[in-house]
């Protein structure tokens, strides 16, 4: 394993490689930072050059307010650590908006993508159940007043739990991790705006690689059926749904993760 410091801008993003060859660039998702794909970079990097970054306002990685491209950054760290080659993204939520927006704006350097549960620049406003409007209103709140306890156990059971599950279903390892990611993130300073502007939802016909959609089916509803949104629309596509997992299925259930990421690999 590998500890790096990619520059984009005025910030330096902490970045961790393990193996060589072909590139798989993990990204990590907004309730998380590059550990969340601990056991894929380790299996993953015993056959090729797995590559996973912390963006700004998260983890190790160390930024100053300024306008900046979050899709940019995922291109320095390409063009400095897999050298331009074409990569795999791998991407959970948030990071799934970046990347689907990388392969339109930099299709050269994407070769196929796996996103999990992810983002879509520029798509319609998920509307939710009341109780997880409730939240969402909440962990808002919270987040405004800087109540990082509040703030972590609201994103807990959004995100990790799953809404509609009883509290406390994920437990160990996974759910430690989840708090101290969290408690980074939140108590890190702004770092500035993304000028990123969004343009997936209305495109994704454009994007052509081969491209593997996967889903917990005890996600917000909303997000998974937007998932199979962008399965069925993007060129290239297929839906996977992973049974007994929210929003973060590397933490949960991750050699099934690992070995759908692989499956996708070999077939490419």
């Amino acid at each position: 394993m590998e500890s790096l410091i990619t520059s984009s801008g005025r910030a330096t993003l902490s970045t961790q490689v393990i193996g060589s060859g072909e590139p798989i660039v993990f990204l990590h998702a907004r309730v998380a930072d590059r550990r969340m794909w601990a056991h894929q970079m380790r299996e993953i990097g015993a056959s090729h050059q797995a590559i996973a970054y912390d963006r700004r306002g998260f983890g190790e990685t160390v930024a100053e307010a300024e306008d900046h491209s979050a899709v940019g950054d995922l291109i320095a760290v390409l063009e400095s650590v897999a050298r331009g080659f074409p990569a795999i993204l791998v991407a959970c939520s948030q990071g799934g908006g970046i990347a689907l927006d990388a392969a339109l704006r930099y299709p050269s350097h994407v070769r196929g993508l796996v996103l999990i549960a992810p983002n879509v620049t520029g798509a319609p406003k998920i509307t939710h159940a009341a109780r997880v409007e409730e939240l969402v209103t909440r962990l808002a709140a919270a987040e405004a007043k800087h109540d990082i306890k509040e703030a972590i156990a609201i994103r807990r059971t959004l995100w990790l739990d799953g809404p509609l599950q009883p509290e406390g279903r994920v437990t160990g390892e996974a759910r430690k991790l989840f708090d101290e990611v969290n408690v980074v993130a939140l108590g890190l300073p702004p770092t500035g705006t993304n000028t990123d502007v969004p343009i997936a939802y209305g495109r994704l016909g454009e994007i052509s690689v081969p491209t593997l959609v996967a889903c917990g089916d005890l996600d917000l509803v909303g997000i998974q059926e937007r998932s199979r949104y962008v399965a069925a629309n993007v060129a290239c596509g297929t839906f996977h749904q992973i049974s007994g997992t929210a929003h973060l299925p590397s933490l949960e259930w991750p050699q099934e993760v690992t070995s759908m990421i692989a499956g996708f690999i070999d077939q490419l």
